[in-house]
């Protein structure tokens, strides 16, 4: 888990082609590897993987296929400057929100404008994620805890601040940049919560399972 306080600008020092997988090897920048383990996650750009080898600056880390064809870590190159946050602790602040490093879907950068020092930025969503995303919620983006400003169908608006933008590659975000995107933990499990009975359906019953009414929420408690 992780809190999606980036704690370090990271920078990719070699890809190695493992025949449709991938070993990157990751500067640290100024992310403390003291108590970092062999074994131990860390998130890249919201991506939870395994470091294999251990540097003092630097870490090795497997990618799989699965995962570099459903997030934005197929698009680095050696150089490419990344997000990187090591798995909380229960001494660590939970400065952001729970985050699991698994991400939902590749949202797209519509567009950024300033607004004052802050930057205002509009990402489209996949179809299937809009539903999680609530005005004045949660969302991450590539690793990033952020509140969600507006919500306008699939597209959703964020103000970021000049600290972020200085310590996160948010800062070089354009219009048509693909982003890693994780909706709030709490989001997903109370749809499947909800569902009731219903949640051990096949996928013959998905408009069922998927459909939040009133009534639905009554018959499992929600409303009295």
């Amino acid at each position: 888990m992780f809190t999606g306080i980036i704690e370090s600008l990271g920078k990719i020092e070699s890809i190695e082609d493992k025949g449709g997988d991938a070993r990157f090897w990751i500067q640290t920048g100024k992310m403390n590897m003291h108590d970092v383990q062999l074994g131990d996650s860390i998130a890249m750009n919201g991506v939870c993987l395994t470091a294999i080898e251990l540097r003092v600056d630097a870490y090795c880390a497997d990618v799989s296929g699965e995962t570099l064809s459903l997030t934005s870590l197929k698009q680095l190159k050696e150089g490419s400057t990344v997000n990187l946050e090591k798995a909380l602790t229960l001494q660590t602040r939970l400065g952001g929100h729970l985050v699991s490093g698994h991400v939902d879907g590749l949202g797209v950068v519509i567009d950024r404008y300033d607004d004052g020092r802050s930057v205002r930025f509009i990402i489209e969503a996949p179809k299937s994620l809009a539903k999680y995303i609530a005005m004045k919620g949660s969302i991450t983006v590539d690793g990033v805890s952020l509140t969600v400003n507006k919500v306008d169908g699939c597209q959703f608006e964020l103000n970021i601040v000049p600290h972020t933008l200085q310590e996160t590659i948010m800062g070089g975000y354009q219009s048509g940049s693909e982003v890693n995107l994780e909706v709030d933990l709490v989001a997903r499990y109370l749809e499947r919560l909800v569902m009731g009975e219903n949640a051990a359906n096949g996928s013959d019953n998905k408009s069922q399972q998927t459909e939040i009414t009133r009534s639905l929420l009554a018959e499992n408690g929600f409303l009295k």
